[in-house]
């Protein structure tokens, strides 16, 4: 199907009913703008971290992973810049108390006071405040005894832990640069406007690296940084021509950033942020030597010159990425006169890379089907079904993008073979069981 067809609500709607996402608390009415991944997701956002972090990590020789603390010293933060800087232009509706970004539609088309512009909450007409600055940090408490407790925040992004221990990181492995720190984890930002289902959160994940280089380097790191962002959304089933290049103007750009240009996806409900590259310059560590009292420069190993090197961060949303991923692997065909609904997922960040399948669930299949599908779970991500009919089962697996089905059936135990079924294009090839690990793993590299 034609993706500017493709309704949000469809993958809304797919992604309750097969476990990939559920409503945030909604046993108690829910939370706005949060939400829990079921089985089906954790595994699609677990595959797609682990396939970001074997690119841009594992598989280099300059980039070093961290995992930091959540909670930082509130000094970071006001040293970086965020406690002053991290803001978003909000309005509120009077009638029903509910905050509007400014800068996103329908607000961002029009003037203000938008005399014209119904709350999107409530409907009521052009009641709102004048437009303020909030601040999007999370503040939480440090401290059991009440009068005693110290204002701390939820970390607003993961780059600030990467700077501060970037000494740490230079003493403990001797790299040099260019470089780069990297680290996947979980931010909180205090989103107010509605998010488009995942798409804007309370908390996420992001995964991103500070790249530190030399000044004269920055153009041509940065240049080469988007060039390896498109590759990647290209390995994992976002091509390229799925993808804009968006320069940010200067009033967009963070306070830190020279340079920033988003990658952004056609969705639903417009072309949005995937992931961005950003020229931070050599603000982070300076800031953090100055406001620390600590030297942080960088000691260059030959010529013993010491200065703060320059920094290009690419950063993508992880919980975002799941949701385009959704969306550019959704597909709807006509199959013997019945709607097939398939995910198109890159196999290496399928929830299941295969699934197992026994005919029926009498002992002389279950005892084949389920000692293979062990064994499979040994190389790769592996589901195993004996329920309902296996046209069921077959669209159930189609409908949570795995790319291959090993049925077990009344021949197997004749022919000691099984049928493998493909997910697009639903053909089906008989294997002998001692060849189908090495089969599905070179059908893998195939897709690589």
């Amino acid at each position: 199907m034609r993706k500017k067809d493709l309704s949000l609500e469809t993958i809304v709607t797919l992604a309750k009913s097969r476990g990939f996402v559920f409503p945030g608390s909604e046993i108690y009415g829910g939370l706005a703008n949060s939400w829990d991944y079921g089985p089906i997701g954790v595994l699609l956002k677990n595959h797609l971290r682990d396939a970001w972090w074997n690119f841009f990590v594992e598989q280099r020789g300059d980039m070093f992973g961290i995992d930091a603390a959540i909670l930082m010293n509130p000094k970071v933060w006001e040293a970086s810049g965020h406690v002053k800087n991290f803001t978003d232009p909000m309005v509120e509706c009077k009638h029903c108390h509910k905050r509007f970004r400014v800068d996103q539609e329908p607000f961002s088309n029009s003037t203000a006071p938008f005399a014209d512009i119904p709350c999107p909450n409530c409907e009521t007409k052009g009641q709102y405040t004048e437009p303020r600055q909030f601040n999007l940090l999370f503040e939480t408490e440090l401290g059991s005894v009440v009068n005693e407790k110290q204002k701390i925040y939820l970390r607003g992004e993961l780059a600030q832990a990467m700077f501060v221990d970037f000494k740490r990181v230079v003493d403990a492995m001797h790299p040099k640069l260019p470089f780069g720190i990297a680290q996947v984890g979980r931010v909180f930002r205090n989103e107010i406007t509605p998010g488009n289902f995942t798409y804007r959160t309370l908390e996420f994940d992001l995964m991103e690296f500070e790249y530190f280089i030399r000044e004269a380097e920055w153009e041509a790191s940065f240049e080469y940084w988007v060039a390896q962002m498109k590759q990647w959304f290209s390995r994992i089933g976002i091509p390229e021509d799925a993808l804009r290049v968006r320069e940010q103007a200067p009033d967009e750009r963070a306070h830190y950033s020279k340079r920033t240009v988003d990658l952004e996806y056609e969705t639903p409900f417009g072309w949005k942020e995937l992931g961005a590259v950003a020229y931070r310059t050599d603000f982070d560590v300076k800031q953090h030597a100055e406001a620390s009292g600590l030297d942080l420069r960088y000691t260059d190993p030959h010529t013993q010159e010491k200065f703060f090197p320059h920094v290009i961060e690419p950063t993508v949303g992880l919980t975002r990425l799941l949701l385009f991923a959704l969306l550019e692997a959704y597909d709807e065909e006509e199959v013997n006169g019945e709607k097939r609904v398939v995910l198109r997922l890159a196999p290496q960040i399928a929830p299941y890379q295969v699934a197992v399948l026994p005919l029926s669930k009498k002992d002389e299949l279950t005892t084949i089907a389920k000692p293979l599908a062990d064994q499979l779970r040994q190389r790769m991500s592996t589901d195993y079904d004996e329920t309902q009919s296996i046209g069921k089962r077959y669209r159930r697996q189609d409908e949570i993008g795995t790319p291959w089905c090993v049925t077990v059936d009344f021949e197997t135990r004749n022919d000691q073979a099984v049928t493998i079924r493909d997910r697009d294009s639903m053909q089906q090839e008989r294997i002998p069981i001692a060849e189908v690990p090495k089969y599905l793993q070179d059908k893998m590299l195939a897709h690589s």
